[in-house]
């Protein structure tokens, strides 16, 4: 499993590479063609985690229930942030892999709840659903370069 977070942290770290250098008013410009927003993509990564992770595990979530409802699975970008929420986001993308990985480690994921992804594939464990948030996570982080490019 140590690859996994190892994984996550890579992918987290090249999302905020990409972070650099835009401004406010672009990472929430949505280009034509696109759905959603840099700042979208970044805050959604974060809530797909923590619910992948926690909420099926039956645990509680490590962000706030706001950012949850804002940016989880078939939201659409209805606020931005200002500078100071934007760094609190980017401060729970960065840090709540080890955070995973601490839980992880000491055996807090004692239950799952069985998850169809809209992939089709079922997560079925703790391990599975790390598996696929760092897939899904990729996707993200492609969907992020692509904005970039307009923005």
């Amino acid at each position: 499993m140590k690859t996994q977070f190892d994984i996550l942290r890579v992918s987290r770290a090249l999302v905020l590479k990409e972070l650099e250098g835009l401004t406010l008013e672009q990472i929430h410009k949505i280009p034509t063609g696109f759905k959603n927003s840099i700042a979208w993509n970044v805050a959604h990564l974060v809530v797909t985690q923590q619910l992948l992770h926690y909420k099926l595990a039956n645990l509680d979530c490590l962000c706030p229930d706001e950012l949850i409802e804002e940016y989880k699975k078939g939201t659409s970008p209805s606020n931005t942030f200002t500078e100071e929420e934007f760094d609190e986001v980017k401060d729970l993308l960065l840090g709540l892999p080890d955070t995973l990985e601490e839980d992880y480690n000491a055996g807090i994921f004692e239950t799952y709840t069985e998850y169809p992804t809209s992939t089709g594939f079922v997560l079925t464990s703790i391990e599975t659903a790390i598996s696929f948030n760092n897939f899904h996570e990729g996707i993200h982080y492609g969907i992020i370069r692509a904005i970039k490019k307009f923005v």
